[in-house]
Formats: structure tokens, C-alpha cells, sequence
């Protein structure tokens, strides 16, 4: 399929990456000439320097055979106009664009038809939801949910203390005393399919499949002790940070929000009433110490420097705060990231990529395209939702008689309003929802690419 990616910024590196690896034929746009060389040395693309809402760096870019415009530049107004110039150069390709600015969402969803929009995505607003989901639960690391909000994968960190730690995944069950599934084991940083006789080490992290209404008896089981935040310090006044204290605002969680610019502080006491806007230096750790860091339940660092996140998220747990949520934009080095032991770890453009790819994906396969796409294990596997349909092999066969490529698990099958995680005997049917995870390396677009 080809593809023309505006905009090679964070999100659109990424995409870039992610795309070329499927095989998809990509041009990249970008004004700047020495960001294209870079990415033209690595993957196999083409790449156009200009203006990305320029008719003419559109048509040598080849507008008028491409199957979709993804536009990702930093300036929403960009985007926009590029997608619209694009759709009426070619009338049949799909659009989508990057808008972050609040003060355009809503109109962007009630004039996407004048922008010649097929599907509008906001990486700042789709990190603080992820914060706010994590928030609700501090005992896991990330969470990601599957049909309705029914079944979940949780990302758990093992150490010294736990309870699984030198724990045989077979004997789990009589520890957490709930219906579980532990669908991948990240270990000294790679990723690991594990079976029942795996033994769970110290510094493992573990992705588990569970019912959404098992949460807090598997955490409870565990020994992890958690409760609500009643006050959380957010480093960093940008946008994410914005949005999430837009939707903490009726939750009873106190919000002290620390930025630098002092015209911002200005903006957001006048956005935020309910918030309390610090000015001053978040790597201060008189000021931080002065504000109560140590008292505090929460510490979300998002200031725009990936690398002052991590170490404010390092001294906050030094100083035992129970949930220290780190957000980090550029960083691509996982090992880094597991030897530097953070917990949660958010990533805006990754968030935003598995929308994308999703979309993408659906495009190659209209019939039979993964409902939803999951990048989980530090993007080196993935959790998809199939649909069953007519032409899906091997329905109504004992799961235990099916030859499955390797690396690929079933971790959830939804019959209409019941939902199973699954064991040797249990099936799928036409109308039912599957739940798989597997590798990156495997490239699943429809539920029968999962079978051997």
C-alpha cells in the first residue's frame, strides 16, 4: 500500500519504522533535509523535502496514487490543510491527521467532512487517558483494555518481595486465587512466551491477562497495598498535562502542577481553577521537597525533556512515592529504560502509533481486520481483537487440536456477554471476539494468519 507520511517529528520517526517494517511502500515529507537523509539511510522510503501543504510537494510526492496521507507535522493547521489539499487532489484517499490544540477538537469533529478528515488523532489527549487508567490502579505498571473494558492485560514488575518471585507460572493460580493468564515475560529486556513450568526471577516483568472485575482481588492477593491518590505532583504544564488535570477534575484528587514558564502557569490557573499551579523548576529538589513529595500519592513527570523526567521519576522513588508515572518522548532504548528500573512509562507517540498501524492494517484487509491493535513488552510483541467470522478456520475446534504459529497465544475468547480466558479445551465461533498475542516479528492482519 502506499503511503505518504507528512511530518518526520517523533510520532512520524515512528510511524516511519513501524510501516516500513510491514512492507508498506512509504514517502516521507519533511522540510528539513538532514532529518530525510537520516531516515532514507535506514529504511527503504522515498523522501520529498517541502512543505507538506504545498500542491506541488504533494504531486512529486505522489498524492495522486497514494492509499493514505498520514500528516504529522507539529502545526495542527498544517495537518489539516494538507489533508485537504491532498483529498482534492485525489478524492479517494484516505486522510489522517495530527490535531493536539484543545481548542480545535471539537470543531475538527464536526467539520471532519470539510477537512476531508477519515480519522483525527491527538497523542497528548491519548497519554493522559492512559494516566488517568493507571492512576484508578496504582499497583500495575501499564494497562491495556480489550472487548469493552471486560478483559485487560496488566503489566506487573517481580521483585525480591513479591509473592510470584521464584514462582512456577502453573502454581499461580493458588497465589493470586483468581483467573488469570501471563501472556509474556519481559527478561533482562527481552522478551520471553512463556509455558507453565516457566519460573518467574527477580526484576521480571510480567503481562497478565485478567478479567477487569478480578483487578483488585489479584492485586489484593498479591500484597500489593493500594489506594486511591487524594494528591498527585505533575511536573511539566504541556498539554499532557492539561488534559489529564481536565480529567482529574471531578475525581477528588489534588493537583499541584509545577512549570517554569511563567506565562503558562498564567494560562492554566485560568483553565484549571481547581489546580493548584506551582511556578518554579521541577528538578529543584528544594522545591519539590518544600511542596511534599514525600507525602504525596502520585508523581507524573512531564516536563519536555525526556531525560529530567526520568531522573525527577528516580528521586521521587527514592523518596517513596507509591505511583511515579514517567512520560518520555524520544527514548527508544528499552534496555536504558528496564536497567533504570522506572515503573509506569508512557509513551505519547507509541500510543499513537498503534492507532495508526490499527487503521493501516484494516485498510490492507477490509474484511477480518484486527478490531483493535496493543503494542505490549516494550514493543516487542503485540495484543490483537478478531472478530470470527465465516471464513475463520477451524471454529468450534478444541483449542488443544489447533497448530499454532509459534509465539502466538490466545489469551481471551468473548461469547456474546460471557467472556473465558481460555484453556486446552475451550473454542471460538462465528460471531465470537478473540483475543491473541504474539511477536512482533509475526505479521498477523486477519485471525487465520495466526494458524500454522
Amino acid at each position: 500500500m502506499k503511503i505518504i507520511i507528512a511530518g518526520n517529528g517523533k510520532v512520524g520517526a515512528a510511524l516511519t519504522r513501524q510501516l516500513s517494517a510491514e512492507g508498506d511502500d512509504l514517502t516521507l515529507i519533511d522540510c528539513n533535509q538532514k532529518v530525510l537523509e537520516s531516515s532514507e539511510e535506514r529504511y527503504d522510503i522515498m523522501v520529498v523535502q517541502g512543505n507538506c501543504a504545498s500542491m506541488s510537494v504533494l504531486q512529486q510526492a505522489g498524492v495522486k496514487e497514494a492509499d493514505l496521507l498520514i500528516a504529522m507535522t507539529g502545526a495542527d493547521e498544517v495537518n489539516l490543510l494538507c489533508c485537504m489539499t491532498a483529498h482534492s487532489m485525489n478524492a479517494g484517499i484516505h486522510t489522517i491527521a495530527r490535531v493536539c490544540n484543545p481548542e480545535y477538537m471539537d470543531q475538527v469533529f464536526a467539520m471532519r467532512e470539510m477537512f476531508a478528515l477519515s480519522m483525527a488523532v491527538n497523542p497528548e489527549k491519548q497519554a493522559a487517558t492512559e494516566i488517568e487508567r493507571l492512576l484508578k490502579y496504582p499497583g500495575f505498571l501499564k494497562r491495556d483494555t480489550f472487548t469493552k473494558g471486560r478483559v485487560e492485560i496488566v503489566e506487573l514488575r517481580i521483585d525480591a518481595r513479591s509473592k510470584l518471585c521464584n514462582v512456577a507460572l502453573n502454581e499461580m493460580y493458588s497465589i493470586v486465587k483468581c483467573k488469570t493468564l501471563v501472556c509474556a515475560v519481559l527478561r533482562e529486556g527481552k522478551a520471553v512466551a512463556p509455558n507453565g513450568n516457566f519460573v518467574l526471577r527477580e526484576g521480571d516483568r510480567i503481562f497478565v491477562t485478567a478479567f477487569t472485575n478480578t483487578l483488585t482481588i489479584l492485586l489484593k492477593n498479591l500484597g500489593i497495598i493500594t489506594h486511591k491518590a487524594k494528591r498527585a505532583i505533575i511536573c511539566g504544564g504541556g498539554r499532557v498535562s492539561y488534559y489529564l488535570a481536565k480529567q482529574l477534575e471531578n475525581s477528588g484528587i489534588g493537583m499541584q502542577i509545577i512549570e517554569n514558564d511563567p506565562g503558562r502557569c498564567r494560562q492554566l490557573a485560568s483553565l484549571l481553577p481547581s489546580a493548584c499551579i506551582i511556578h518554579g523548576d521541577a528538578s529543584s529538589q528544594f522545591l519539590l521537597e518544600s511542596e511534599g513529595i514525600s507525602d504525596c500519592d502520585a508523581l507524573i513527570t512531564m516536563t519536555g525533556l525526556d531525560e529530567l523526567n526520568m531522573i525527577i521519576s528516580l528521586y521521587g522513588a527514592s523518596c517513596g512515592v507509591p505511583q511515579v508515572i514517567t512520560k518520555l518522548g524520544h527514548i527508544e532504548n528499552t534496555d536504558i529504560l528496564g536497567n533504570l528500573s522506572l515503573d509506569s512509562v508512557i509513551s505519547p507517540k507509541e500510543l499513537c502509533c498503534n492507532i495508526i498501524v490499527q487503521y493501516v492494517r484494516a485498510m490492507k484487509n477490509q474484511t477480518g481486520a484486527a478490531l483493535t491493535v496493543h503494542t505490549i513488552a516494550d514493543g516487542q510483541a503485540e495484543a490483537m481483537e478478531f472478530l470470527v467470522d465465516g471464513k475463520t478456520r477451524h471454529c468450534g475446534e478444541p483449542l488443544k487440536n489447533l497448530k499454532l504459529k509459534k509465539g502466538v497465544l490466545v489469551v481471551c475468547i468473548a461469547k456474546g456477554a460471557r467472556t473465558e480466558i481460555p484453556n486446552g479445551d475451550s473454542y471460538f465461533n462465528s460471531g465470537d471476539i478473540v483475543y491473541i498475542v504474539t511477536g512482533k516479528e509475526k505479521s498477523i492482519y486477519q485471525l487465520n494468519d495466526i494458524f500454522e
